[in-house]
């Protein structure tokens, strides 16, 4: 099982537990296998739901850095800073990009936003245009959704050109 199913199958046991628990103690008049059915069908579709958003900013990421032409590995020259929230909720990160080069460069910089497990949350891509020869440039990188809990962020891929 991929851990995106093993955390999707955690969620879902997780939540029948508590919800047919709380069922069973409330005087609700459903029974507490009905609750907890409609409880493990709740949490299969937000799993399902957090995995289509991971997904689709995947998708995104891939196709922004596909389009930036001619790129070069440049993943040693870019520095994250610690993850902090906004007052949105989502997660931002300061990236500085350190270019080593006798020219100005730009760059794209894929920024993977990660629990504490080390699971995906979110990912965007960062560009840095215009960065001067033997200069750094800082941009932020922010994630596309409210993202709870402790956040990491790493350099998924960076491009130079």
């Amino acid at each position: 099982m991929t851990r995106k199913a093993l955390r999707g199958l955690w969620a879902v046991l997780l939540t029948t537990a508590v919800l047919s628990t709380a069922a069973a103690c409330s005087d609700g008049g459903g029974s507490a296998s009905s609750t907890a059915s409609e409880a493990a069908s709740a949490a299969a579709s937000a799993a399902s739901r957090g995995a289509d958003v991971v997904a689709s900013a995947t998708a995104a990421a891939g196709e922004k850095l596909n389009n930036f032409k001619n790129g070069v590995n440049a993943r040693s020259d870019v520095e994250l800073g610690r993850p902090s929230t906004d007052g949105n909720g989502r997660a931002t990160v300061k990236v500085t990009a350190k270019n080593s080069s006798d020219s100005k460069k730009s760059y794209a910089i894929q920024v993977n936003f990660r629990d504490a497990s080390g699971n995906l949350l979110d990912m965007v891509v960062v560009t840095v245009d215009g960065v001067g020869a033997k200069a750094s440039k800082d941009a932020t990188a922010r994630s596309n959704r409210k993202l709870s809990g402790e956040v990491e962020a790493e350099v998924g891929r960076a491009l130079r050109h």
